[in-house]
C-alpha cells in the first residue's frame, strides 16, 4: 500500500513541476528515488506511541479528520517551514491524498502516510541542494539592488510554481553569502564554503534512514498533543540519559532539532557553556570545529546524534561552535564560540551570593541557576549532599549576619529542576502552607506544602525573572507573589505549567529472545496550578514591576507553541497572605522605579538599544543590499557587545543593569517598611 501510494504521489506531483536550473530553463537530471520504509521495530513502537497518547496524555483528543489535518499541517510545516521545498500544488496534492487518512493510521499505530510524504520531501530537498551547489559554484550576484528576503515565511503562501521557487533559492543564496561575508570570509572562501555545505547536505540526504523519517513524522504526531510530549529513539534516549546524568565530558548543553537546525534547548548550570556565558538557549549551531584551528564542519541538516558526537570530547580539549545567536532573531552574521570541554561542575551550579550597595543600603543577591538536588545523596542521607534549599538556607544565614537591608532572588534563565526543592526554597520565606497544586488527567489533585514552620528571612524580598524562567522557577515566583511575600520583577516567565513522565516502550514478554529496543516516550501527564487557583501554564507569572530583557520574547515561551495546553484554573487552596507586600505598596514601588529609572542614563541607554534591536527583529524581511545588510549587522553587534553582561551577573553583578534596578526596588521597599515601623513606634503610648 505504501509503495502504491508513493508511486501515485511522485507521478502526480513530479510530472507537473519540472525543476529549472538557474535561468537556463533546462530540466534537472532525473532523481533516483530511494523509498524509505518503517522497520518492524518502528511499526511496533508506533502502536505503543498511539496507545499511550490516547490513554495517558493529559489532553483528551478526539481521533478524527481534524486531528489528521493538524498532524499533516504540523508535519509539512516541520519539513518545509521556510516554504522553500514544495510548491503550492504539491502541498495540496499531498493534503488531498494523506490529510484525512492519518487519523485512521494513527489508531493502528501506522506511519505509512508519514513515510510517503517524507520520501517525497527527500526528492525535493535533493533537487534544491543540487540547484544551490550549482549556483554557488558559478553565480555572480548583484548586491547593490534593493532586494529583500522574508525570514519568517510561516504566513507566506508556498511558491506558485518552480520558477518562483528557484527565485526564492537565489535570494536564500544571496543571504547566506552576505552572512559569510560579514562573518569574515572573502569571495573565494565564501564560494568554497557554500559549495562544501550544499555537497555535505546532499550527501546527508542520500544517507537518510528509516529512523529519520520515523522521527520526523512521530514528532509531528506527539507535538500535536502538546509541545513537551516527544518520542526518543533508542539512540536518542542514550543521549538523553547522558544529558540528565551530566557525566559525560562536553560543553554542558542540551540540544534539540528544529527544522534543519540543531538548537540549544538548555545551558546546564555549572557546565563550560554556562561558565563562559557565550552560548544561550535558542542559539542555532550551524558548524562544529575541533581545536583552535581546524576547519569548521557545516552541520546544518545533520542528525542531532551526529552533531552531539562532534561536540563531545575529552576534558580539556577545545571545540569551536559556529552559531546563529537567538538574540539576533534569525538575522545577521554567524559567530564563532570557543569552549573548553569539561564535566559539569556542581560547585558552579550551586546558588551563589553577592552584595550590591544601593542608596547607602546593602542589598543581598542570591543567584539560583537551577533547582538542583542530589537524589542519591538525599536517599543515602550522606549529610552533605547538593541541594538548592540547603545552599540557600546557608546563604540566608550569612546575609542575615551581614545585616543586609533586603534580598533579590535572581531566577533569570533558571529553567526549573527539582519540584521538591522549589517547594523547600519557598518554605524558607514563609511560615507554613501550600506552595503548588498538581492536577492529573483524571481530575485528581494534589497539593504540595511547606510543613516547616521556620522562616530564615522575613525582610524585604524581590524575585527577578525573565522569559527563560520556567517550571520550578515559576512555581517559586508564583507562590511568593500569591503570599504577598515579595515583589516579582522582570518580564513574564516562560509559561511551562505541565508535568512530564518518561515511559519505556517495550513488549510485556517475548517468545523469541530479547525483544528489540523500541525507545522511550516523554508524556505530559499533569498540570501545575498556583495556590490562588490559576495555572502557570501558557501565561506564566506576570511581574509586579516590568523590566525587559534582551531576549526576543516573540519567539520564546509556551504561548509561541501552537499546540501548548491552554491556561485554566482550579479551586483556590486555603492559605493566609503574609501581607509583607500589599497591592498599594506595589503601586508605590512601581512609581518610585519609574522615577528612578527615568533619571538613570545607563538604564535609559539600555532601553534605547533594546528598542532598536526589537525594531530590527520585527522586520519580516532582511535586506539583500550590501550596504543595508552591513548597517543592520553592525547595529546588532554593537548592541550585543554593549549589553553582553546584562545576562551575566555572575561575572560582574555591579554592571548588571537589570539587577541594579531590582536592587533599587528592594531598597525602596526597605525604606517603605522602615517608615511604617517608625509610624507604629510613634503611635505607641508613652510609658512615662
Amino acid at each position: 500500500m505504501l509503495r502504491k501510494s508513493l508511486f501515485v504521489v511522485i507521478i502526480t506531483l513530479g510530472s507537473v513541476s519540472p525543476l529549472f536550473a538557474g535561468n537556463s530553463g533546462t530540466v534537472a537530471p532525473a532523481v533516483t528515488v530511494v523509498t524509505l520504509k518503517p522497520t518492524a521495530a518502528e511499526e511496533e513502537a508506533g502502536k505503543y506511541i498511539s496507545q499511550y497518547l490516547l490513554q495517558n496524555h493529559y489532553r483528551r483528543v478526539s481521533v478524527n479528520d481534524s486531528l489528521s489535518q493538524q498532524i499533516f499541517n504540523r508535519y509539512i510545516d516541520n519539513l518545509d517551514g521556510s516554504k522553500s521545498y514544495f510548491v503550492a500544488s504539491e502541498v495540496e496534492a499531498l493534503r488531498k491524498m494523506y490529510g484525512t487518512r492519518i487519523d485512521e493510521e494513527f489508531l493502528s499505530g501506522k506511519a505509512n502516510s508519514g513515510f510517503a510524504v517524507y520520501n517525497f520531501f527527500l526528492k525535493r530537498a535533493k533537487e534544491k541542494m543540487r540547484f544551490m551547489k550549482a549556483a554557488a559554484d558559478t553565480a555572480h550576484f548583484n548586491f547593490s539592488i534593493p532586494e529583500t528576503l522574508d525570514l519568517d515565511r510561516k504566513a507566506d503562501p508556498w511558491p506558485a510554481d518552480r520558477r518562483q521557487l528557484s527565485d526564492l533559492w537565489k535570494k536564500e543564496l544571496k543571504y547566506q553569502w552576505l552572512n559569510l561575508k560579514y562573518s569574515g570570509d572573502n569571495s573565494k572562501t565564501i564560494r568554497e564554503a557554500l559549495a562544501k555545505s550544499f555537497t555535505s547536505r546532499l550527501n546527508l540526504l542520500n544517507r537518510q534512514k528509516p529512523e529519520d523519517a520515523f522521527q520526523a513524522y512521530t514528532y509531528a504526531v506527539t507535538t500535536s498533543f502538546d509541545p513537551h510530549t516527544s518520542y526518543f529513539s533508542p539512540d536518542e534516549y542514550t543521549n538523553f540519559q547522558i544529558d540528565m546524568s551530566r557525566s559525560l565530558e562536553g560543553i554542558g548543553a542540551k540540544l534539540q532539532t528544529e527544522s534543519e537546525y540543531t538548537v540549544v534547548n538548555e545551558v546546564i548550570p555549572g557546565g563550560p557553556a554556562f561558565r563562559s556565558a557565550l552560548l544561550k538557549k535558542g542559539d542555532k549551531i550551524v558548524g562544529v570545529g575541533q581545536g583552535t584551528a581546524s576547519e569548521i564542519v557545516d552541520v546544518t541538516g545533520w542528525r542531532i546524534n551526529e552533531v552531539v558526537k562532534l561536540i563531545r570530547g575529552k576534558k580539556g580539549t577545545i571545540v569551536r561552535l559556529k552559531i546563529l545567536p537567538a538574540s539576533q532573531g534569525g538575522r545577521g552574521a554567524a559567530k564563532i564560540v570557543q569552549l573548553q570541554r569539561d564535566k559539569v561542575d556542581l560547585e558552579e551550579q550551586a546558588a551563589k551570593k553577592s552584595i550590591i550597595q544601593q542608596n547607602g543600603e546593602k542589598i543581598g543577591v542570591i543567584t539560583i541557576p537551577s533547582f538542583y538536588l542530589d537524589f542519591e545523596g538525599q536517599q543515602q542521607n550522606t549529610g552533605n549532599y547538593n541541594s538548592t534549599s540547603r545552599d540557600v538556607a546557608r546563604i540566608l544565614n550569612e546575609l542575615n549576619a551581614e545585616h543586609v537591608n533586603g534580598i533579590v532572588i535572581d531566577l533569570r534563565d533558571n529553567g526549573g529542576g527539582s519540584l521538591e526543592e522549589s517547594v523547600n526554597v519557598t518554605g524558607l520565606f514563609i511560615p507554613t502552607g501550600p506552595v503548588v497544586q498538581i492536577s492529573n488527567a483524571t481530575g485528581g489533585k494534589m497539593v504540595l506544602r511547606d510543613e516547616d514552620r521556620r522562616v530564615l528571612y522575613n525582610g524585604p524580598l524581590a524575585v527577578l525573572v525573565n522569559r527563560y524562567s520556567a517550571s520550578a522557577s515559576e512555581i517559586f515566583a508564583a507562590a511568593i507573589q500569591d503570599y504577598g511575600r515579595g515583589v516579582i520583577i522582570g518580564e513574564r516567565t516562560f509559561g511551562k505549567g505541565t508535568v512530564q513522565s518518561l515511559i519505556k516502550l517495550s513488549r510485556p514478554f517475548s517468545f523469541f529472545g530479547k525483544p528489540p529496543a523500541l525507545g522511550q516516550l516523554k508524556l505530559t501527564i499533569a498540570k501545575f496550578y498556583r495556590i490562588s487557583g490559576g495555572s502557570t501554564q501558557h501565561k506564566g507569572v506576570v511581574p509586579d514591576i516590568f523590566l525587559p530583557s534582551m531576549i526576543d520574547t516573540s519567539t520564546i515561551g509556551e504561548d509561541t507553541y501552537t499546540s501548548s495546553l491552554p491556561w485554566s484554573n482550579t479551586s483556590r487552596s486555603f492559605y493566609r497572605q503574609s501581607g509583607e507586600v500589599t497591592p498599594e505598596e506595589i503601586g508605590v514601588l512601581r512609581q518610585k522605579e519609574q522615577e528612578r529609572s527615568s533619571k538613570n542614563r545607563l538604564y535609559q541607554s539600555y532601553l534605547h538599544d533594546l528598542n532598536t534591536l526589537n525594531q530590527i527583529r520585527k522586520r519580516k524581511a532582511v535586506s539583500l543590499q550590501d550596504s543595508a545588510f552591513k548597517s543592520e549587522i553592525e547595529t546588532i553587534k554593537q548592541i550585543e557587545k554593549q549589553w553582553s553582561l546584562e545576562q551575566d551577573s555572575t561575572k560582574a553583578p555591579g554592571r548588571d543593569v537589570l539587577l541594579n534596578e531590582s536592587a533599587g526596588v528592594v531598597s525602596d521597599l526597605a525604606e517603605l517598611k522602615a517608615k511604617q515601623r517608625q509610624t507604629v513606634i510613634r503611635a505607641l503610648p508613652s510609658l512615662n
